[in-house]
């Protein structure tokens, strides 16, 4: 018990390694601190699903189903690239706030359905199946098609709006200070 408690204390303060990590990165990439928040502020909507897959397997959150929880977030934090990116590069162009987002969303659907229909087609054997090594293996299936089911849908949806709403309000800041 002492052990597992060990464990899961390890586990959260990896976690938080990680997310922050991630964030520095993005931070880095995008040159700037308000866009990273975008795409991270997604990623708890990939726990929705993660959560929901576990308790409707009846599966327990596991280090390996963490391990899939880790995957996931690195493909919701690509596709959030994805799509942010695009977005910038809509509005360096010129191109409104409203208009880069609608088209940005256009235009990386397809590459965001795709990496995610691709991976959760990978996982479900790996999810179903009941062989030799799927109590190891199963965990991490599961994690990865509840977290990007439901992720996929949510980002596509949420993302959008977040970029928004964080950028008016930066415009009214920025008029605040002008």
């Amino acid at each position: 018990y002492e052990d597992m408690k060990e464990m899961q204390a390890a586990t959260m303060v990896a976690l938080v390694l990680i997310i922050l990590l991630v964030y520095m990165v993005l931070a880095s990439q995008f040159e700037a601190l308000l866009h990273p928040l975008v795409i991270m502020l997604t990623v708890p909507f990939a726990l929705i699903g993660v959560v929901l897959s576990l308790i409707l397997s009846g599966t327990t959150l596991s280090l390996t189903s963490f391990i899939g929880l880790l995957m996931v977030v690195g493909v919701v934090v690509q596709n959030g690239i994805l799509l942010v990116d695009y977005i910038n590069q809509l509005r360096a162009r010129g191109m409104k706030v409203n208009e880069a987002i609608v088209q940005g969303g256009a235009v990386r659907l397809r590459p965001i359905m795709m990496t995610a229909i691709t991976t959760i087609f990978a996982c479900i054997p790996m999810a179903l199946s009941k062989g030799e090594g799927a109590e190891l293996f199963s965990p991490i299936g599961i994690t990865i098609l509840g977290g990007l089911i439901t992720n996929t849908f949510l980002t596509l949806l949420i993302m959008p709006a977040l970029y928004s709403s964080f950028d008016s309000m930066v415009a009214r800041i920025r008029r605040g200070f002008k």
